[in-house]
């Protein structure tokens, strides 16, 4: 097959990149993913001796299977017929076609993808990464503690007000999507760690500033999302933690080790927030996983 792309094709595929350039503002590499995209898909045209704008509904669905065939994933094919669709979409608007080939073409089926969660014991080496000599450590330890004992989403974690959290009680009140409320227990261990938090560091970092986040940096202002990504991937590091784990892994976890453990799928819901059980039952599969894989290692015909 020909490397080499067509005049008029290679015209018509600038032509569109430089209008979803002017009406998207896409950055540079996207627009490169979609000339990537469209040049392949021209050049295997060009095997059967068509032009990219002649191609048809069987062509699409032939380049899909092959693509398929020769190990391309489904969120890749799913890019392509995305840029597909928006290059024929834009020949059917120009007046170029009368037809779009990518019409009643199905997205690729894929399948969900398992959310990234880390042992137990990984997270107790997490949690005994940071330094409690340093008010700053003793912070990072509170943080880590609560979400773990919470699964609070990132932005609930470093979002959460002075007001929000209720010490006698021990619960606290999370606001999550579409400002939902919902009150979650804290647990004895991450009380202890928040009281040592509020008691010792939050004094000392904030001097005589005031703040309404409870998380506050050196300079007394709230925490930010990047800020708290940051210090879970440093922290992981320290603690010789392989996999590459994100500050959501600690959710994952909370809810997969409470599964681990025979809690309720309807509790583990209420807890996390989701609104829909289904979102939750993602987990089940991660715990299944999870039992596996202990089955496998330690039992001796495993």
């Amino acid at each position: 097959m020909s490397t080499e792309l067509p005049a008029a094709d290679q015209t018509l595929i600038e032509s569109f990149l430089d209008r979803v350039w002017a009406e998207q503002g896409l950055a540079d590499n996207s627009l490169d993913s979609y000339r990537f995209d469209l040049s392949g898909f021209a050049l295997y045209l060009r095997g059967s001796g068509q032009a990219l704008a002649e191609a048809q509904r069987a062509d699409v669905l032939e380049y899909l299977g092959r693509r398929t065939r020769l190990g391309f994933s489904a969120p890749s094919n799913a890019r392509l017929l995305s840029c597909l669709r928006g290059f024929f979409g834009d020949l059917l608007r120009r007046g170029m076609r009368r037809d779009d080939p990518t019409d009643r073409v199905d997205n690729p089926r894929q399948g969900r993808r398992l959310p990234k969660t880390i042992s137990e014991s990984e997270v107790e080496a997490l949690l005994q990464a940071p330094d409690l000599d340093q008010p700053l450590g003793l912070r990072d330890r509170a943080m880590l503690e609560l979400m773990y004992a919470t699964g609070l989403r990132v932005s609930e974690l470093v979002g959460l007000r002075s007001d929000q959290l209720n010490m006698r009680q021990g619960v606290l009140a999370a606001f999550g999507k579409g400002s939902k409320e919902r009150l979650v227990p804290i647990g004895e261990e991450a009380l202890v760690w928040m009281r040592r938090y509020l008691d010792q560091a939050r004094p000392e970092l904030l001097g005589q500033r005031m703040c309404d986040e409870l998380f506050v940096t050196r300079r007394g202002s709230g925490m930010t999302r990047q800020a708290f990504w940051y210090l879970v991937k440093r922290y992981a590091l320290q603690a010789g933690i392989d996999t590459s784990i994100s500050p959501h892994a600690l959710r994952h976890s909370f809810a997969t080790h409470l599964l681990n453990h025979g809690a309720d799928l309807r509790v583990v819901q209420l807890l996390l927030g989701h609104s829909d059980l289904s979102t939750t039952q993602i987990y089940t599969h991660v715990a299944r996983e999870s039992l596996k894989s202990l089955h496998r290692e330690h039992h001796p015909r495993g």
